[in-house]
């Protein structure tokens, strides 16, 4: 049941990693960009929570007691 949670976490972790660069390549991020100097807060939402689910769904399955 672990293995399926932490593989969940690693694939929606890459999801939105992946939604999050798609999000800062976009014209919303680009104006926000030009006044600010950062791209949206969606974007990098998406891509802080992307990158923390993945981590912590890799950490889960190498940390994980080995059943014989």
């Amino acid at each position: 049941m672990n293995k399926v949670i932490s593989l969940v976490l690693v694939v929606g972790g890459a999801v939105l990693i992946v939604i999050g660069i798609n999000a800062t390549n976009s014209f919303s991020s680009d104006v926000s960009r030009f006044f600010t100097g950062s791209p949206t807060d969606k974007a990098v939402w998406m891509l802080v929570g992307g990158i923390i689910a993945a981590v912590a769904g890799l950490a889960t399955l190498l940390l994980s007691p080995k059943r014989s």
